[in-house]
């Protein structure tokens, strides 16, 4: 018998799962398979079962699409990606307490921090649970991601949506807390000029939060144009770094001073370079984009000379409270980002839609109530 089952024949008298469920799992570079897996049934003490709704395609996941790696963790058996995602509470286990403190309850609608700290290590008890020694994170090998029917999370990682938020807003409450996260990074002050690298998802949301902390003006570059046209609409000043210099741009418009604060959110290749030139004398640069080649390049005298503050910024801590008041009040605008969306079965149409930046791609969500 197996371990589902006879997990079913102590539980007799309560929920009955099917015993599979479908889920997206890639299995080598550019190798992604929608495919029957078991399904994980009950929960355990502190644990939820969640019946995922809607997961949004991060870069990250691309890049674990693409290389079957991200950075120096490598892929080594067939993964479930995912891990922007909201869902519903369909069963939970004794202690279910959430990020705040309070007891879930089956039919919950919630928004999910993918990360799992220990809570016990020493960073985690400094206040810094995204640098836990110990840390699980959905999607990165060996922890399974949210392309999935149902999935098991930590109760504590769950946080209430409110009604005014819709399954795709609370979904992506999770790349508006690694843009909260890189904008404390940043210790904006009122009337701070800046410069965004990447005009993605993530660096969409970056510019609004800079905007909302007081930055002006706040300089964008990306190379595709219906990115840059929505970073207008959001109040940024673009410049389509394919068509010119963009530290040459930055350069002319502050007439040679550069900006206080530069982030960057591309892929960082040369960009992390151009970021420490665009950034004026005592500027503040912050890291956001996970370079394919897991290598970081900048001119050391460049950055010696302007004596650079540069921090690398790690996913997010202690921000979805914050994230979910700030769209609930529409001060930050998620919806504006999704492009494209797609039920599970064609996750693999989602992601390659995605990768070769086809369709005027921004932001592609996938449903997995649709299958």
């Amino acid at each position: 018998m197996s371990a589902y089952k006879r997990l079913m024949a102590l539980h007799s008298d309560g929920p009955r799962w099917p015993p599979e469920m479908w889920a997206a799992r890639v299995h080598g570079p550019a190798d992604l398979r929608v495919e029957r897996v078991p399904h994980p049934g009950a929960p355990g003490r502190g644990q939820v079962l969640l019946r995922v709704g809607v997961t949004g395609v991060c870069g990250s996941d691309l890049h674990s699409y693409l290389d079957a790696r991200i950075g120096d963790t490598r892929i080594e058996a067939p993964l479930v990606l995912g891990h922007e995602f909201s869902g519903v509470v369909e069963s939970v286990g004794p202690d279910a307490l959430d990020g705040e403190h309070q007891l879930l309850e089956p039919g919950l609608r919630v928004a999910v921090d993918p990360a799992q700290p220990c809570g016990r290590c020493e960073f985690c008890e400094q206040g810094n649970p995204n640098l836990c020694r110990r840390l699980h994170f959905c999607g990165n090998y060996p922890d399974g991601g949210s392309l999935c029917e149902w999935m098991h999370m930590p109760a504590r990682s769950c946080f209430r949506v409110p009604p005014e938020l819709d399954d795709t807003e609370a979904a992506l409450l999770e790349p508006l807390g690694v843009a909260l996260h890189a904008v404390d990074l940043a210790r904006v002050r009122v009337g701070s000029s800046a410069a965004v690298i990447g005009a993605g998802p993530i660096g969409l949301l970056i510019l609004q939060v800079l905007r909302l902390a007081g930055a002006a003006p706040v300089f964008i570059s990306d190379k595709l144009e219906w990115r840059l046209a929505l970073a207008e609409r959001l109040g940024g000043q673009p410049i389509h770094c394919g068509q010119c210099s963009a530290v040459q741009r930055i350069h002319e418009a502050t007439a040679g001073r550069g900006v206080d604060i530069v982030v960057e959110a591309a892929w960082a290749d040369q960009s992390v370079n151009e970021a420490a030139q665009m950034a004026r004398l005592g500027g503040r640069l912050v890291l956001v984009g996970i370079p394919s080649e897991d290598r970081l390049e900048m001119q050391a005298s460049a950055a010696r000379r302007k004596g650079l503050t540069i921090r690398m910024s790690r996913r997010m801590k202690h921000v979805y409270p914050r994230a979910i008041q700030l769209v609930r009040e529409r001060r930050v605008d998620l919806r504006c980002l999704v492009s494209h969306r797609f039920p599970l079965t064609r996750a693999a149409e989602a992601f390659q839609l995605n990768t070769r930046y086809q369709d005027r791609v921004v932001k592609v969500m996938v449903h997995s109530a649709d299958k």
